[in-house]
């Protein structure tokens, strides 16, 4: 089905793209500076999850970003829309049919280090499968990577270093820590919250880690980033919704789009 995907995407397509960009919730908004953009709908590639998270378009933007060859997705899917965790990392594999060798990942998550603040965009240096599932359970497919894939370095140091070089071009103040991935749907309670500091987290969603964990298994770089969109559950004394994440994925756009620009320039 990977292979069929990467061939229908293929025939409206020219060459390779060395570089992917996942938008997460509400930060489709990175794509609209992609140059002589080339829009192939998830629907209507065979056999493709369809996104259907609020925010989320659902669809491979291919084009031109600070003189690159880049794929965006414009939407995920998630484990908590149903999908199995082999669906959701067909796209990175695909991806990686498409010649993609280095790839970014944003999310919109809740912040649980007491010192960041809504809107602040978080790098990820490590992150946390809280999710109870691998999406390499299986059958292990050796045309994509190794039985057992090395963890140590999920976020590329590389890609990390040039984009703290591009955080300080740009003048933006580039928090760093560890992300931890849930299933979903319900947000976290704020007992988990607490206990998620313990362990050492910085910020949580519902996303990420699986396709990160393809990723490495593809032998990928990586770079990863969450938007703070909230203030995880019990922090501000206000209710979690939808709404506000995506708000606050609009309202931040400007800046995820320069930094991931410069970042994409510079790789």
């Amino acid at each position: 089905m990977v292979e069929r995907a990467s061939e229908f995407i293929k025939s409206k397509i020219q060459g390779e793209y060395k570089i992917g960009i996942i938008c997460g919730s509400g930060l489709s908004g990175l794509c609209n500076k992609v140059e002589n953009p080339v829009f192939v709908n998830y629907a209507d590639i065979p056999g493709f999850p369809v996104s259907t998270a609020p925010g989320h378009i659902g669809r491979f933007v291919f084009g031109t970003l600070s003189g690159k060859k880049v794929v965006c997705m414009q939407g995920r899917v998630h484990y908590y829309e149903g999908y199995s965790p082999e669906s959701i990392i067909t796209p990175i594999r695909v991806m990686k049919l498409l010649g993609v060798e280095k790839l970014i990942v944003t999310n919109a998550a809740g912040g649980i280090n007491e010192s960041f603040n809504v809107g602040d965009i978080m790098m990820i240096t490590d992150h946390i499968n809280f999710t109870g599932v691998n999406p390499l359970v299986g059958k292990n497919d050796g045309n994509f990577g190794v039985r057992f894939p090395d963890m140590s370095f999920a976020y590329s140091p590389k890609l990390r270093e040039t984009a703290k070089k591009s955080a300080e071009k740009i003048g933006l103040t580039l928090r760093e820590g560890v992300y931890i991935g849930c299933s979903g749907p319900s947000y976290e309670t704020p007992a988990e919250i607490r206990a998620f500091r313990v362990l050492g987290a910085d910020t949580v969603g519902m996303s990420t880690v699986m396709e990160v964990i393809a990723a490495n298994h593809c032998n990928m770089e990586v770079l990863g980033f969450s938007l703070v969109a909230n203030k995880a559950a019990g922090m501000s004394g206000e209710r979690l919704t939808e709404e506000e994440v995506i708000e606050i994925g609009n309202k931040t756009a400007n800046v995820m789009q320069a930094l991931v620009a410069n970042i994409v320039g510079e790789i």
